[in-house]
């Protein structure tokens, strides 16, 4: 059996059924708990919550079926699968013991094969119920969270309608999508939206952040691992391509995978099948799987830091969300949609927001895009008086002028960009992480705060 035993409440009057019964059970790996009458078997099942019910038809005070009646009509006991317990010589109404809400029924003498197989079956479809129940209500969770934003990429610009046309062009599909966009421009928003209109809608969209783990665990979080593979494995675990089985699986942050990942999600890709870390059995998964980078993956590739194989695998369909500064005509509305939904989780008044923050928000480069936006303005709401937005003292740096505003020179916005990040690492004491880091404020991952730092040449001090 697995490491954490199922748990097995028998009920029945007769010391020496129950003695059998723990003994064959025990045997088999499960945990029991026993009870000699109605009464008893319902308060224990309350308090222990066991995982299936064996129940004993024929009793004194209370018999199996009124048991079995109150069971179902306790919320806290209700999906408890009970199996009936009847001895041959018995007058057994199998009728009556399903409409209570039995789902199986054992007569004495047992055959210990039959039992073992029922109780291990039933055991195995509760587990099954349960984890469909538990992702159904994930997958409701994010259809509200989604139905609360409204339309994850807002604004009527050019290159949002394009973005907006080959989301419906693939998600009716199977096939491999790679977002591309800098970091805050919405790439998860927009996996969402592939997987919500997708046929596998109904299942699970899994997530995983590659540039987040640590280089050792990649493998593990990805394929999961078998018990003794490594120090620390306690237990078998599945990996992300066995959660997000029959639905999707977002690889975030992709073009962070070290190559020797690369390589075996290649071979996913390839054949559709994986083993475990310190596993030989070959596991078959049907995902779908959506990418994601804020990366030049061709530039990676040629500087070899990334498979050309597995670039041409995942760049099946590419989506390109634009910067910020490519669609201003759409930070007026988004800047509008963002204050009323932060506003809201707030709990603070929204009356209107001012032309100026309007202007400047506008004119403003945002290297950190949707993401430094929204940071933006949940600062301003919280020091926000009488309902008006109106920056709460933000200026940008360094606003770009009425001649850059449509597409400013390369210089400028590098300019922009570096005395941003510098503003905000001194107003940080330099600290990245953290609540109050410079990552946090500009909305971007740690790590791709410290790559553009290099790749600007800032240095405390320097």
């Amino acid at each position: 059996m697995a490491t954490d035993p199922s748990l097995v409440l028998i009920v029945d009057d007769e010391p020496l059924n129950v003695d059998l019964l723990e003994q064959e059970l025990e045997a088999a790996g499960y945990r029991t708990l026993a009870a000699s009458g109605g009464e008893a078997a319902l308060a224990q099942a309350a308090a222990a919550a066991p995982d299936l019910i064996l129940l004993d038809v024929t009793m004194p005070g209370i018999d199996g079926y009124e048991t079995c009646r109150r069971l179902k009509a306790d919320d806290a006991t209700r999906s408890i699968p009970v199996i009936f317990l009847t001895a041959l010589r018995e007058s057994f109404e199998k009728v009556h013991a399903f409409e209570l809400g039995a789902v199986d029924y054992v007569t004495k003498p047992f055959e210990t094969e039959e039992l073992l197989a029922r109780v291990g079956t039933h055991i195995a479809l509760r587990r099954e119920i349960e984890a469909h129940r538990r992702s159904k209500a994930t997958i409701q969770v994010l259809v509200e969270q989604m139905r609360d934003e409204g339309d994850p990429l807002v604004g009527d610009s050019p290159a949002l309608a394009r973005v907006r046309e080959q989301i419906a062009q693939v998600a009716a599909t199977d096939s491999t999508v790679l977002i591309e966009g800098e970091t805050g421009t919405g790439k998860e928003l927009v996996a969402r939206a592939i997987h919500a209109q997708s046929a596998r809608r109904d299942r699970a969209l899994v997530k995983l952040n590659c540039a987040a783990l640590p280089r050792e665990l990649v493998e593990s979080e990805l394929f999961g691992h078998e018990k003794g593979a490594f120090t620390g494995a306690h237990q078998q675990r599945r990996g992300r391509f066995e959660l997000a089985d029959g639905g999707s699986l977002l690889l975030d942050e992709v073009g962070e995978l070290p190559l020797e990942a690369q390589a075996k999600l290649l071979r996913v890709l390839q054949e559709r099948e994986f083993e475990r870390v310190g596993g030989t059995r070959a596991l078959h998964v049907d995902v779908r799987v959506i990418a994601a980078t804020n990366r030049d993956l061709a530039a990676e590739v040629a500087a070899g830091r990334f498979r050309a194989d597995l670039y041409f695998r995942l760049n099946v369909f590419p989506i390109r969300l634009p910067p910020l500064r490519e669609r201003r005509d759409d930070i007026p509305r988004l800047l509008q949609h963002v204050a009323s939904r932060i506003a809201r989780r707030l709990g603070r008044e929204l009356n209107g927001i001012a032309p100026g923050f309007v202007e400047a928000a506008s004119a403003y480069g945002w290297p950190g895009n949707v993401r430094e936006l929204e940071n933006v303005v949940e600062r301003a709401l919280i020091v926000s008086r009488g309902g008006l937005l109106d920056g709460g003292g933000w200026r940008p740096a360094a606003p770009a002028t009425a001649a850059s505003a449509d597409v400013p020179p390369q210089g400028s916005l590098r300019q922009i960009e570096t005395a941003h990040i510098r503003r905000v690492l001194d107003a940080t004491h330099w600290a990245i992480e953290g609540e109050a880091g410079a990552a946090r404020v500009l909305g971007l991952h740690p790590s791709t705060l410290r790559g553009r730092m290099r790749k600007l040449g800032l240095r405390k001090g320097a």
